[in-house]
């Protein structure tokens, strides 16, 4: 199996990737862009949650990646509270909330398992390849 070694190549920056083109987009319409903290507190969620998976990555270091990954797991959780406020205030659908939840919980299985993964390693990650 091939060490991917551009952050865009890892599936689950794509689905983040994916997610954040599905919710920023709403930001600018109404009602949401008239609520300036709520809208500037769910770009922030999207956003962090693949700049901490490129972040973690592109550190090239196993621990740093869990960290990391678990940060950005933090950020789809305060996502996810979001989407119960934007549903609360009207400013969705049911329906599109159940979308955005789906998709939001996918990713999160998606950031735990590599966790998983990499705490069961012994591998340091790519910057300590060759070192003794």
């Amino acid at each position: 199996m091939a060490t991917i070694q551009r952050f865009e190549d890892l599936e689950i920056w794509k689905k983040a990737r994916s997610f954040s083109n599905l919710i920023y987009p709403l930001t600018f319409k109404d009602p949401i862009s008239s609520d300036f903290r709520y809208k500037d507190q769910i770009r922030g969620s999207c956003g962090a949650i693949m700049d901490n998976i490129t972040e973690g990555f592109e550190r090239g270091s196993r621990l740093k990646f869990i960290n990391a990954l678990t940060t950005a797991k933090g950020e789809i959780g305060e996502l996810k509270s979001e989407l119960f406020i934007g549903l609360d205030n009207l400013y969705f659908s049911e329906k599109d909330f159940q979308e955005f939840y789906q998709l939001a919980d996918e990713i999160t299985k998606m950031v735990t398992s590599p966790v998983i993964h990499l705490n069961k390693t012994d591998f340091k990650g790519q910057k300590f390849k060759g070192r003794k």
